[in-house]
């Protein structure tokens, strides 16, 4: 009786590799597809120019007084950010004045020393902010020398639709510097 063990000797299979290295090509390539995707999404909200400066309605001409005197509008618009869009909200306010028949000017009611909310007193007839005395006339220039103001009222782009629509241009402004820059 002769017990001899025999040991086969197996080379390594090709086909095997080939079916590993081929799972391996396709498993890295189904993965790095959604991957790449995801950080697309991720981040095309930042990729994108906010738009800007868009005209807002505010207000019915009719709703403007004749004489002049300013009214105080809140500004009410969808408002969109890098991830989110927010319908219709309170977004600032300006002053509208007529300053002719079918011509109207808008002031930002910031103001631009230290971003308070700027109050119209027809009493001084211009324009007062409470928090450190800044005083602007009618037509939104600063009225007198001692007014810690850096600059005027920040003024508006103002767009009469159809004959009765009032549009504006909003936007806030960087407060405490005599340059107007967009906030």
């Amino acid at each position: 009786m002769s017990n001899s063990t025999t040991q086969h000797y197996t080379p390594p299979q090709r086909r095997g590799f080939l079916k590993r290295f081929a799972a391996g090509v396709i498993g890295a390539v189904v993965g790095i597809v959604p991957l790449l995707s995801g950080i697309a999404v991720l981040f095309d909200p930042l990729r994108r120019k906010a738009v800007q400066g868009e005209p807002v309605f505010v207000a019915p001409l009719g709703a403007i007084p004749e004489d002049g005197t300013p009214r105080k509008f809140s500004i009410v618009a969808s408002r969109t950010d890098a991830w989110n869009r927010s319908p219709q909200t309170p977004i600032g306010a300006v002053y509208l004045r007529r300053t002719g028949p079918k011509t109207v000017s808008a002031f930002n009611v910031v103001c631009p020393h230290a971003g308070c909310f700027v109050e119209f007193m027809a009493a001084r007839n211009g324009y007062f902010c409470p928090c450190h005395d800044s005083t602007f006339a009618l037509d939104g220039k600063i009225s007198t020398p001692r007014s810690p103001s850096p600059r005027p009222l920040d003024a508006l782009d103002v767009e009469i639709r159809k004959d009765k629509e009032v549009w504006v241009r909003f936007q806030n402004f960087r407060a405490g510097v005599h340059e107007k820059v967009p906030a």
